[in-house]
Order: C-alpha cells, then sequence, then structure tokens
C-alpha cells in the first residue's frame, strides 16, 4: 500500500519536522503491516509485543487469568492480548468494512489523523490532544480509531489497560484513564480486579505485567533517564504487591513483568540490584519494530520469587 501520492500533494502544508515525520510513517514496513493486518491493530507497537510473545511465549498460558497494561494508549498491546486470551478472533476492528474501502478511501482514512483528507478543513482537537504535542511512536494516527468492535467471542480472564489518555473499547479490556504514578491508581487497578473476580488476600493477584510507558521527552537527558528510572520502579512497586509468583501459578517462569526502558548505566544498576534477584530470568531484548535510532529496549522478566509485597 502506498501514501506517497497523498504525501506529496500535502507535503506543501506542513513544516520540515511534520514531513519528515509523515515521510518516515509512510515509509515504516511496520505501520505498513499494521494497516494491512486483518485486525488493524491500532499502533505499530502492537508489533512489538507479538514478537516478544512470540520468543518467550507467556501471554498463551492457560493459568493466565489476570494481565495488566501500563501505558496501554491507544491500546496496540492490549488488542495482542485480547487476541491471545480468546477476546477476539484476531479481527479486534471489523475487517470487512476494511476490504471495501477503495485505496483513496484508504489514504483519506490514514490522513485524517493528520486532519489532511480531501475536504478535512481544520484539526479538531479534544481535551487530550493539542496541536504541537509531540507524538509517540505508539498513538499512530493512522490507526483507524473511529470504528466500533464487532461483536467478541467471550474469552478468558481480566485484563485492565491504564493510561493518562482516554481509549476506545476494546473487547475483553477494562481501561482506567488515570496516572499510574500516584498511588491511588495502584488501589483503583486492585479494585477493578477483584470486581472481576479475582480475589485478594496475601497471594498475588496478576499473573502478567506489561509496561510500555514512557515519559514525554524534554531534551535534557538526564532528566528524561531520571524519568525512565522513576516509572520502572513504580512498575516494580506495584510487580510487589500484585503480580503472582512462580509458586503460586505452581510452574517455573510464571509471573512475568515486560518492562520498557531506555539503556543508560543507571538502568542497568536498576536490573542488576532490583529485577535480577527477584525473578528466575531477566533478558534484554530490542524487538525488530523499535526505532533503530532509538536507545528503548525491553526487560522480560519471568519466574518472580515473590516474597515481601510491600
Amino acid at each position: 500500500m502506498s501514501f506517497s501520492a497523498s504525501a506529496v500533494r500535502h507535503a506543501s502544508k506542513m513544516n520540515p519536522s511534520s514531513r519528515a515525520w509523515l515521510a518516515r510513517q509512510f515509509s515504516d514496513p511496520f505501520v505498513k503491516q499494521r494497516l494491512a493486518h486483518p485486525g488493524q491493530y491500532r499502533a505499530r507497537s502492537a508489533f512489538k509485543l507479538l514478537e516478544l510473545d512470540a520468543h518467550y511465549r507467556f501471554l498463551a498460558r492457560p493459568d493466565v487469568r489476570a494481565v495488566v497494561d501500563l501505558g496501554a494508549a491507544p491500546g496496540g498491546w492490549s488488542q495482542v492480548v485480547a487476541g491471545k486470551l480468546g477476546w477476539s478472533l484476531d479481527a479486534v476492528l471489523p475487517a470487512a468494512r476494511t476490504l471495501r474501502l477503495t485505496e483513496a478511501q484508504r489514504q483519506d482514512e490514514a490522513l485524517e489523523g493528520f486532519g489532511l483528507a480531501r475536504g478535512a478543513r481544520e484539526a479538531s482537537y479534544g481535551s487530550w490532544s493539542q496541536p504541537g504535542a509531540p507524538i509517540r511512536d505508539d498513538e499512530d494516527p493512522l490507526a483507524y480509531l473511529n470504528a466500533e468492535p464487532e461483536a467478541p467471542p467471550k474469552g478468558r480472564g481480566v485484563i485492565v489497560a491504564v493510561d493518562l489518555l482516554p481509549m476506545q473499547l476494546i473487547p475483553g479490556v477494562k481501561s482506567l484513564k488515570a496516572d499510574f504514578l500516584l498511588p491511588e491508581t495502584h488501589e483503583l487497578i486492585e479494585g477493578i480486579l477483584v470486581s472481576s473476580g479475582i480475589p485478594s488476600g496475601r497471594g498475588g493477584m496478576v499473573d502478567i505485567v506489561l509496561s510500555d510507558m514512557a515519559a514525554n521527552f524534554s531534551g535534557n537527558s538526564t532528566a528524561d533517564i531520571e524519568s525512565s528510572l522513576q516509572i520502572c520502579q513504580s512498575v516494580l512497586q506495584f510487580t510487589k504487591r500484585h503480580l503472582r509468583s512462580e509458586r503460586e501459578i505452581g510452574r517455573k517462569k510464571g509471573g512475568v513483568l515486560v518492562l520498557k526502558h531506555f539503556q543508560h548505566p543507571l538502568l542497568q544498576q536498576f536490573r542488576e540490584e532490583e529485577l535480577q534477584p527477584r525473578f528466575q530470568s531477566v533478558i534484554y531484548h530490542k524487538p525488530k519494530s523499535s526505532r533503530g535510532e532509538s536507545s528503548e529496549g525491553y526487560w522480560v522478566c519471568m519466574g518472580w520469587h515473590g516474597g515481601h509485597r510491600w
């Protein structure tokens, strides 16, 4: 699928940085793959989780009953989890409608995310999106966010998605618009799990914690690394309280944390001092769909030892 003609037609309306970003999106193989995929994943970041799960196979285990997705918007990772837990037949967004679109309609729908479709006047911004806001890789404007989900099959378990930004409905996913770094948000997540039938008590409640969270880049490398470390520490605190241990689950490598971070000696120290003593294995993985110029990577932590939860 090619958008080059539309990109050229509208390029004069954009500043150089926006044109460069748009050109990168149109040439990105994972953006093209997402648009061509029957499930119409909302973000190219979905392919990161698909790759991680293909390598380590932690999502499809029959004993997985609760997954928490942190930094979830616009929902690519939650879509993948919902599919793995049987809440969708891979088509979380309606494929039939997409197949009926002409090439011109596909281009217009894709460009609507930039306010550039034919006949479009001025971009409309809600309370959570404003002109000039930085565009993150996990907020892909090419997504078909206006489509209504089809009636889903009945899946298993509960998926809780947390983000500062709102998310459209995904079958099997309970969305929470909140700041994860606030302690009260942890209590809200626990309340959702309990109301969904996950028993509380002295043991853990969650089988998998996924964190694709990243703070907006400030341009100050020291501040950006500190923000990444703060996020990792907060996710670990949540993990200590709520992740089921491999003993509670009854198999080795049970209790999984997937944690996004940015490479730096301070983050490596966090891995060695905080993660490795608490998990059977901690593996660094940079998915192929991660931008080559990005320092982001993921720790896949498996086999939570448990212990003191506070």
